[in-house]
């Protein structure tokens, strides 16, 4: 696969998974799980994974840990977390912005987010490795 098709296929699997987090966020808090629920709870990230996208150039080198994981990661989280504080989102009891939020959205995000990179490279890697001995088997 080339660049541009890793940097579509980054981009899908990033949202895929930044909805994933909000669904089981939502499905752990006893919340409704309809669409425009589900916008609602997730748009906030997902406006900071696109900026986070943008930033990091990620297009151009979408498995990279530095920056591109590490930034999008960041911005997903931070951009995502300022805009639930301003438009009201997750107040607890008059806390706009509960830090065991903040600690489970970044654990989390951080997970998915560099995790499917490092499995990724891991496999290419690995497969990389495979063929380099496949055709030095097939040479000798």
């Amino acid at each position: 696969m080339n660049t541009r098709t890793w940097g579509w296929l980054a981009a899908v699997i990033d949202v895929v998974l930044i909805v994933v987090f909000a669904l089981i966020g939502r499905s752990s808090h006893g919340e409704a799980n309809t669409a425009l629920a589900l916008w609602i709870t997730a748009y906030p990230f997902l406006a900071g994974w696109a900026i986070g996208y943008v930033t990091s150039g990620a297009w151009a080198r979408p498995l990279r840990f530095w920056p591109t994981g590490v930034v999008v990661w960041i911005l997903t989280v931070f951009v995502g977390l300022a805009i639930r504080v301003a438009t009201g989102q997750g107040d607890v009891d008059g806390n706009p912005l509960p830090i065991s939020f903040v600690i489970v959205a970044t654990i989390v995000l951080g997970v998915f987010l560099l995790g499917w990179r490092a499995i990724a490279r891991g496999v290419l890697r690995f497969a990389g490795s495979r063929s380099r001995q496949d055709a030095a088997a097939s040479d000798a």
